[in-house]
C-alpha cells in the first residue's frame, strides 16, 4: 500500500498493490499494522456497499453530527467514480475547501476521509460499486447533508444535471449549515 495526504489535511489517497498473475490478482485492502505505522489506525464498525446503475448520479454531501461523526474508507470495487470530500471542522484551516480522487476497479485506490468532512460521489460509468468503512455507527438521526451545488463551496462536478436522491436534492445549503452547526467539532 502506498499513502498520499491529500491537500486537506488528514486526508489520504491509499493506492493498493496486486500482485498479478495469469489468474488474475491478489491485493491487501487493508492491513491494521501498516496503518497504524501512518498514524491512521481506526476501529472500523461498519462496511457498506453501494451500487449505482446509471452514469451521472450524485450520492452526497452526506455527514453525521457528533458523537456520531464518521471516519471513512471508500473504495470503488466496480466501473469508476468521482470522489468528493469538504471539511466542515470546526476551527481547520481547509473549512469550507474540498477535494477529490478519482476511484475505480482500474487504478485500486482508496481514499481515507476523517471525521469532520462531508462526502459524496458522482458515477462516472454505467454500473459502480462503491464500498466503504466506516468507525462509527450510522445515527439516522444526526444524519445530514449539505447541497451538491452549493456556490459557496463550488465544487467543479463532471455532470450538470445529475441523478440525485429526493433527500440530496433538498439538503442544507453551506450557509444554512454554518447558521445551524457552525461546524463538526471532532
Amino acid at each position: 500500500m502506498e499513502f498520499k495526504e491529500l491537500t486537506i489535511k488528514g486526508s489520504f489517497e491509499v493506492t493498493l498493490k496486486p500482485l498479478s498473475d495469469d489468474r488474475g490478482f491478489f491485493m491487501r485492502t487493508f492491513d491494521d499494522k501498516i496503518f497504524e505505522t501512518m498514524g491512521l489506525s481506526k476501529k472500523w464498525v461498519q462496511e457498506n456497499h453501494s451500487r449505482s446503475e446509471q452514469k451521472g448520479i450524485i450520492r452526497g454531501l452526506h455527514f453525521q453530527l457528533p458523537p456520531f461523526s464518521e471516519t471513512k474508507m471508500v473504495r470503488c470495487i466496480k466501473g469508476e467514480i468521482l470522489d468528493v470530500f469538504v471539511d466542515i471542522r470546526n476551527g481547520s484551516e481547509t473549512f469550507g475547501k474540498w477535494d477529490s480522487v478519482i476511484l475505480s476497479e482500474d487504478n485500486k485506490k482508496m481514499v481515507l476521509i476523517p471525521r469532520g468532512f462531508a462526502h459524496g460521489f458522482c458515477t462516472l460509468s454505467d454500473v459502480s460499486e462503491v464500498v466503504y468503512k466506516v468507525d462509527n455507527y450510522y445515527a439516522p438521526d444526526y444524519e445530514k447533508g449539505i447541497l451538491w451545488n452549493d456556490l459557496d463551496i463550488d465544487i467543479n462536478w463532471p455532470v450538470l444535471k445529475p441523478i440525485l436522491s429526493n433527500k440530496d436534492s433538498i439538503n442544507l445549503s453551506f450557509a444554512d449549515f454554518i447558521k445551524h452547526y457552525n461546524g463538526i467539532n471532532v
